[in-house]
């Protein structure tokens, strides 16, 4: 078994402990030693039975064969952790047993694939991805980097997802859609149309409410 923490403490850090918990029923591969967080409040703490182990800081001084997982919805937030991590770090990719996929699908470091989740063929996620409960995720569609998917999202095929964007809660996507960089859709949106980066969009057509700051990467 392989050692490894989660960063955050949060009430997802919580899912991704229950998801290790459920991969380790189905066959036994992690060692989880507790959480990082860099409140210090929290240090010293358990959640869920687990220790708050400590910050970054203290991440950065286990030895090198400990794994880490970043258990943040936020994906901007995500690359910020991974930007004050050592870089010999190694990032935990975690499935759980009843997600249904493809061996043709291509999964990066750092990803969380929780219950329920569909991927068909030829899907591409990159790195430090998060895809929560019951998602959907069709043929040829690519999401790039610090991408979230929150629960019961459905992605049709060949639809692009560009870097640190978030998908809200029962989002439908049609296909051949490109969505742009960090970008935020509403939960119960319906897109039927391209998306640029940097927008908030909501609604049954999905609509633009608003342009965000931009960001860099």
């Amino acid at each position: 078994m392989k050692d490894i923490v989660i960063i955050g403490a949060g009430g997802f850090a919580r899912e991704v402990a229950w998801l290790i918990e459920n991969i380790n029923k189905s066959k036994k591969q992690w060692n989880l030693l507790g959480f990082i967080d860099d409140d210090e409040n929290l240090h010293g703490e358990k959640l869920n039975g687990y220790d708050i182990l400590g910050d970054i800081d203290y991440l950065n001084k286990l030895k090198n064969e400990v794994y880490c997982v970043i258990a943040i919805g936020d994906g901007k937030t995500r690359k910020q952790i991974v930007d004050r991590i050592n870089k010999n770090r190694k990032f935990a990719t975690l499935i759980h047993p009843d997600v249904d996929l493809s061996s043709t699908n291509l999964i990066g470091e750092g990803c969380i694939i929780c219950c329920g989740t569909i991927l068909t063929v030829n899907v591409a996620l990159k790195n430090h991805i998060i895809i929560n409960l019951d998602c959907t995720i069709g043929h040829d569609a690519i999401l790039e980097d610090y991408t979230t998917l929150m629960p019961s999202v459905n992605v049709s095929g060949n639809v692009f997802i560009d870097k640190y964007t978030t998908v809200g809660t029962g989002t439908n996507i049609i296909q051949g859609l490109r969505i742009g960089k960090n970008s935020i859709i509403g939960a119960g949106s319906v897109v039927i149309r391209d998306i640029e980066d940097n927008c908030t969009v909501v609604g049954n057509p999905g609509r633009i409410i608003k342009k965000l700051i931009k960001v860099k990467n």
